[in-house]
């Protein structure tokens, strides 16, 4: 995979130091003079100081031939924007950072594939410990070639059920949400536009589950 990260927050580096340890190629971002400096010095990866609000910078880290852009600044107005460049020039996976849930719900109208919001999950968490719930993550629930994969359905969808859908072997379909409520796949109710499925699969099937998702 070859992806642009945006900004050396404290995210930004897990992310870029766990993406580069997997084999993919990273460029990262960064626009203050000194961090960026330091980083290309100690990271096997590109590392360009340059402000990533910029789409002639975007441009020249080659937003048109990567897989997917991640801005994780820590200005959520920042993110957004580069959300919307990034999605502009057609990058098909695009993710960015918000604090603010106010900014969250901003990038899901604005139609940003993946926004993020880390300050919810983690409260989410300590909420579940507090009241005595070990929540499993699910880093450590998946393993070996497992994957757990995300697809937003488009017009075309719409009407079709779950069960319409023929997935390859060894792939299941979990259930989907649907705004903030979660459908399980077994109610087998009607899609709608914008549903977000859920599928488990191993990483071989990734590429034919979205072959037939594209299909119907």
């Amino acid at each position: 995979m070859r992806l642009i990260i945006i900004g050396a927050s404290s995210l930004g580096m897990h992310l870029t130091r766990a993406m580069i340890r997997q084999g993919n190629e990273v460029i990262l971002i960064e626009k203050d003079e000194e961090v960026a400096r330091e980083l290309a010095e100690e990271l096997d990866c590109t590392v360009i100081n340059a402000e990533g609000t910029h789409p002639d910078i975007l441009d020249k880290a080659g937003m048109d031939s990567t897989d997917a852009i991640v801005a994780c600044t820590n200005h959520d107005q920042d993110n957004i924007l580069i959300g919307l460049i990034a999605q502009e020039a057609g990058v098909e996976r695009v993710i960015v950072k918000t604090d603010d849930t106010k900014f969250m719900e901003i990038a899901k109208k604005l139609g940003i594939s993946s926004p993020i919001n880390p300050p919810h999950i983690s409260s989410t968490i300590i909420s579940d410990a507090l009241r005595g719930i070990d929540t499993i993550e699910l880093s450590n629930l998946i393993r070996a070639d497992v994957r757990v994969i995300g697809f937003k359905t488009e017009e075309k969808h719409a009407g079709k059920r779950i069960s319409d859908v023929q997935f390859p072997e060894n792939t299941e379909c979990i259930g989907f949400y649907r705004n903030n409520e979660f459908f399980l796949a077994r109610e087998n109710p009607k899609l709608e536009e914008g549903d977000e499925l859920l599928i488990i699969t191993r990483s071989g099937y990734i590429d034919r589950v979205y072959e037939k998702l594209r299909e119907i």
